[in-house]
């Protein structure tokens, strides 16, 4: 019985990584440690909304690019699994491929400072990630579509 419990207990949590708020569907975990408001406090980038909706708000406004570099916001396409997609903040670059990001709310209600994301795209732009999942300490088996980078201000 306790292992069954474990096991609800462990997809309940996967389940609960659904969201990253600033307005978006009303899944998931929508507490006080929210992606945009979090990757908007750090970087400036003073864009609104759901995660996914930065990348065509920052058309115009902010440079893009699908090359990492420190200080650039990630941006995460909306899924089933990420209804309002996500956004995290490129700490530091260790390759053309995998970067160490902070980010709020990846696991709900927490802030991660510096976890791997690194790049599996054919292309190697940036399109498909998988992402560090602490509560196992490796990386998780999940593809993620992202958009690319958003380059701060000056």
């Amino acid at each position: 019985m306790k292992r069954v419990s474990a096991r609800i207990m462990a997809v309940g949590g996967l389940l609960s990584l659904a969201a990253c708020a600033g307005g978006g569907s009303g899944h998931g975990w929508h507490g006080a440690v929210q992606c945009a408001p979090y990757a908007r406090q750090v970087t400036h980038v003073q864009l609104s909304g759901a995660a996914a909706s930065w990348w065509g708000q920052a058309q115009g406004h902010y440079p893009r690019t699908h090359a990492p570099r420190a200080g650039a916001v990630l941006v995460f396409r909306a899924t089933g699994r990420l209804p309002d997609g996500h956004v995290s903040v490129v700490r530091s670059v260790r390759n053309p491929r995998e970067v160490l990001v902070d980010q709020a709310n990846w696991v709900p209600g927490r802030i991660g400072r510096g976890e791997p994301v690194i790049d599996v795209s054919a292309r190697n732009d940036w399109s498909r990630v998988k992402v560090w999942w602490s509560p196992i300490h490796d990386m998780g088996k999940t593809v993620y579509p992202a958009y690319g980078f958003i380059l701060p201000a000056g």
